[in-house]
C-alpha cells in the first residue's frame, strides 16, 4: 500500500524483541509511553504460536488501512486524551479503525489465555519489572536469556536494552536499572562514583569472547601480529600492501568510545596492555555506533578492517587469524581457542548489580550462571562451563 514495506513478525525470534526494544526508543512521547510500549511488546513476545498467527492477520488487515503509520515510522504515542496506550502493538499508534482494534483485542484474549502467560493467573501487580541495560555485545545473549527465563517464571518481565557498557554502567550506579551489562571490567572511577552514590557493585562474569579482526572476503591477508593490529589502528600501518595486501589504503573501522570493546581494544590490543601507553586510534577511524554498523561496512568495503565480538560475526566477512608475534601461530577465534587460551584477543563479559543481589534479581543471576549457560555458545558466545 502507498509503496509501504511491512515487517515480517516472528515474535519467537531475539532480534524481532531487539528491532522492537529498539524503535521504542525513537518514539515521539512522554518516557512513560516508551516504557508502556516496550512492556507490552516483551509481554505480547510470550503468548506464543497463536499471537504469531494473529499479528500475521492483522498485518494482512492493516494493509488495507491507508493510515498504517507505525510501520511507516510515524507514530502517536499517546490517546487524544493523553492516556497511554493500554496496548502499545495495537492502539492509535496504528490508527486502526474500531473494528479491527475491537476484533484484535478478542484474538489477543483468546491467544494469551491458552498461552504460559495468563493475566488471569498472574495478577499484574504480583508481576516483577527487572530493568537490564548496557553492552551492545551482550544485548542478544540478554534478549535470548529473558525469552526464555520468563517462559518458566510469568511473575517476572525483564526489560533489555542496549546502548554501549559505560551507558549500562552509569544507570547501574545512578540506581535506574538492576542489572548492567558490561563488556569489560569496570574502571576504578566508576567503582568510586558507586560508592559515593551509596552503591556497593557485584560484579558477574556470565560468559567469554573472542573479539574476531575481520576484513572484507576478496581481501588476499590471512593474518596479522598484535602489534600489526595495533599499527594499522594507530595510523602507522596504512597500506594493505605493507601487510602482503594489495595496494590500497586501510580503511579503519571501530566502535565508539562508550562500547566496552571499544575500551577493550585500546587497552590490550593498541597499547598492548602497557598501562602507560598513551596509543590512541587513529583519527581516521571511523566509529560505528553498533556491531551490526561494523558488519554492514566491511561487507560492501574491501578495503575495511573492523573488529567485533565472536557472536556477530557473520559468514560474508573474513575472519583474520591474530599472532601474539611475529614468532608465534595465527590463531582462529572459537570456544576452543578461546578456552585453551592460544586466541590473544579474548576477554569475559559482565554483569553488575548495584548490590549484592537478592529476590528476583538474585535468581535471574543464579539461572545466567547455570542453565542459562545452554544458551551461550548458541549465540556464538562461550559458556562459563
Amino acid at each position: 500500500m502507498n509503496g509501504l514495506s511491512y515487517p515480517k513478525f516472528s515474535l519467537e525470534r531475539v532480534e524481532q524483541m531487539q528491532f522492537f526494544t529498539t524503535k521504542t526508543q525513537r518514539l515521539k512521547g512522554s518516557n512513560k509511553s516508551f516504557d508502556d510500549l516496550q512492556k507490552s511488546f516483551v509481554s505480547l513476545c510470550f503468548c506464543g504460536e497463536l499471537l504469531n498467527k494473529l499479528l500475521r492477520n492483522l498485518v494482512r488487515l492493516m494493509k488495507t488501512q491507508h493510515d498504517f503509520d507505525f510501520l511507516a515510522g510515524r507514530h502517536n504515542s499517546e490517546h487524544a486524551s493523553g492516556a497511554p496506550m493500554a496496548i502499545g502493538l495495537f492502539g492509535d499508534a496504528c490508527h486502526l479503525t474500531s473494528q479491527v482494534l475491537v476484533l484484535a483485542l478478542f484474538l489477543l484474549l483468546g491467544a494469551c489465555s491458552s498461552s504460559q502467560i495468563s493475566s488471569d493467573a498472574i495478577p499484574a501487580a504480583s508481576v516483577q519489572v527487572i530493568q537490564n541495560k548496557g553492552s551492545d555485545t551482550i544485548v542478544n545473549l540478554a534478549l535470548a536469556w529473558a525469552e526464555a527465563y520468563v517462559k518458566t517464571h510469568p511473575d517476572i518481565r525483564i526489560s533489555v536494552t542496549g546502548g554501549g557498557s559505560g551507558t549500562g554502567l552509569a544507570a547501574m550506579i545512578n540506581g535506574t536499572v538492576d542489572i548492567a551489562n558490561a563488556s569489560r571490567e569496570m574502571k576504578p572511577e566508576e567503582y568510586a562514583a558507586a560508592r559515593a552514590n551509596g552503591q556497593n557493585p557485584t560484579e558477574f562474569i556470565v560468559a567469554r569472547d573472542a573479539i574476531a579482526i575481520v576484513v572484507h572476503p576478496t581481501n588476499p591477508v590471512n593474518g596479522l601480529t598484535l602489534q600489526q593490529v595495533s599499527e594499522i589502528y594507530t595510523g602507522k600501518i596504512t597500506n594493505w600492501r605493507q601487510v602482503g595486501g594489495k595496494d590500497s589504503p586501510i580503511v579503519l573501522l571501530s566502535r565508539e568510545s562508550n562500547s566496552g570493546t571499544y575500551t577493550y581494544m585500546l587497552e590490550n590490543v593498541i597499547r598492548m596492555g602497557e598501562s602507560k601507553s598513551k596509543l590512541l586510534f587513529s583519527p581516521e577511524t571511523l566509529l560505528m555506533p553498533s556491531s551490526e554498523g561494523i558488519s554492514t561496512e566491511v561487507r560492501h568495503n574491501p578495503h575495511t578492517i573492523g573488529y567485533d565480538g565472536l557472536g556477530y560475526v557473520t559468514t560474508d566477512q573474513k575472519v583474520l587469524g591474530v599472532a601474539r608475534d611475529a614468532n608465534s601461530p595465527y590463531v582462529q577465534p572459537s570456544a576452543a581457542t578461546v578456552n585453551s587460551g592460544a586466541y590473544p584477543i579474548s576477554r569475559p563479559l559482565y554483569m553488575y548489580t548495584a548490590q549484592p543481589p537478592s529476590g528476583k534479581v538474585k535468581e535471574l543471576m543464579n539461572w545466567i550462571l547455570s542453565e542459562g549457560q545452554i544458551l551461550v555458545s548458541e549465540l556464538g558466545f562461550v559458556p562459563l562451563h
